[in-house]
């Protein structure tokens, strides 16, 4: 039977793991085993950039944190080792992550949660191709700007005909 303090360090890391969950937009679990260190640092690396947190938990201790919540279809993709990724928008920690798993073979998406719906690891993959919110935001903008130059340049195309049928 652990010891008292161990159990009460085992409750603030379930904690601070529910936290993370809940202030995440975008959740990714991995399967890490196998990189190289080289590997594994320029994983972290881009990860940090893009403000990811990855961490490597006991499966167990996921699954208390997220038992009882929305998120508690996650615990089918708690086998072997996992790493959780968790992050403050939707896309970044699945875009960085399938992109890594595509580069390094030994680099596995178990499976996520983005938007209240947990998903496989082709959900991942979808999720990881989905523009940004810039990327977004430039093609509304680019959209309709289109529209807009259209009908400029035809209503310049009727008042020049008009003109010309005037003269």
């Amino acid at each position: 039977m652990p010891s008292q303090k161990i159990l009460e360090q085992k409750k603030a890391l379930v904690a601070d793991i529910k936290n993370d969950l809940e202030n995440s937009k975008g959740t990714v679990l991995v399967e890490s085993r196998g990189l190289t260190v080289e590997e594994d640092t320029a994983l972290r690396v881009a990860l940090r950039k893009e403000g990811v947190k990855f961490v490597v938990h006991k499966n167990t201790l996921i699954t208390k944190a997220v038992e009882g919540t929305e998120m508690e279809g996650l615990t089918k993709y708690l086998q072997g080792p996992t790493a959780l990724a968790t992050c403050s928008d939707y896309t970044s920690a699945a875009k960085i992550l399938t992109e890594y798993a595509k580069k390094f073979k030994p680099l596995n998406v178990k499976g996520g949660f983005c938007d209240g719906t947990v998903l496989d690891p082709a959900g991942v993959e979808r999720l990881a191709n989905v523009p940004s919110r810039e990327g977004l935001l430039s093609m509304l903008l680019s959209a309709l700007t289109g529209n807009v130059r259209g009908f400029a340049v035809a209503v310049k195309a009727v008042a020049e005909k008009k003109e010309q049928q005037g003269a």
